[in-house]
């Protein structure tokens, strides 16, 4: 039954608000101002983990370098004239070459409470620290888009 329950409650909440934290984090609000957005009461690391999962879908966060180049596969629904259903796979070549990546080991240091890094992100601005803080970096190295907040992170970290 918990299960039952977790899973309707991640079910209502990405209804709510998945959406909404998606496209006010490409627009690239900081965590407390998609908070201040939002009518539907939802706590700051919901917002950060719907943010993490988005950012990793559309590849501003990648677990591996990137590659210049990658094949992305998606499914397109057909319908033949006696009305069976099928999927047909389509794969798409995905242009990375434009962008640059910096390496991050945020998880690591957080996890450690690196005294140095601990001081470093007092200098960064809220948004900006509440985006290393929040997120759930992992323990190993990820790659993340050089955006403007990342531009900024790494000219202070």
């Amino acid at each position: 039954m918990k299960e039952f329950n977790k899973a309707l409650s991640n079910f209502i909440n990405d209804a709510a608000a998945g959406g909404a934290v998606r496209h006010l984090a490409d627009l690239g609000y900081s965590i407390s101002q998609i908070a201040d957005e939002l009518d539907y009461p939802i706590s700051k690391e919901k917002i950060a983990g719907y943010m993490w999962e988005h950012f990793l879908n559309i590849g501003k966060i990648s677990l591996e370098e990137p590659k210049a180049s990658h094949e992305k596969a998606s499914f397109i629904k057909e319908q033949d004239s006696f009305g069976r259903i099928s999927f047909r796979r389509v794969t798409e070549n995905i242009d990375n070459s434009y962008k640059k990546y910096v390496q991050c080991n945020f998880g690591k240091l957080l996890y450690k409470r690196d005294e140095a890094f601990i001081k470093q992100l007092e200098k960064l601005n809220p948004g900006d620290r509440e985006y290393i803080e929040l997120m759930p970096w992992p323990l190993t190295p990820v790659y993340h888009e050089l955006d403007e907040r990342m531009t900024r992170i790494k000219n202070i970290i």
